[in-house]
């Protein structure tokens, strides 16, 4: 996507080139973080649909270190990061006053 546009630009100035082949390396990196930060977020949601608080109580555990994670490198807001844990959260507590 943002890669092969980035990719087909011919920069003449040296420093816009390794600042082209930068740009590809990062992007991938900030890719693989927002997908792992998404997987996280699906994994503890699924578990809480299943019904399983212990292993939602754990997911969550471990998902909160990747979305603060992902929050402090800036690919996501802060905010946004801790809406996610909230509402997360607010799901599991659920699940035990519904029990």
């Amino acid at each position: 996507m943002a890669t092969s546009s980035k990719a087909k630009k011919t920069v003449r100035i040296a420093s816009g080139r390794k600042r082209a082949r930068q740009d590809v390396k990062l992007n991938a990196a900030n890719t693989a973080l927002r997908s792992k930060f998404r997987t996280v977020i699906k994994n503890v949601q699924k578990a809480v649909l299943a019904g399983d608080k212990a292993k939602a109580a754990d997911l969550f555990t471990s998902a909160q270190k990747v979305i603060d994670s992902v929050a402090d490198k800036g690919i996501f807001h802060k905010n946004k990061a801790a809406r996610h844990k909230s509402r997360l959260s607010t799901a599991i507590k659920a699940m035990s006053a519904a029990q």
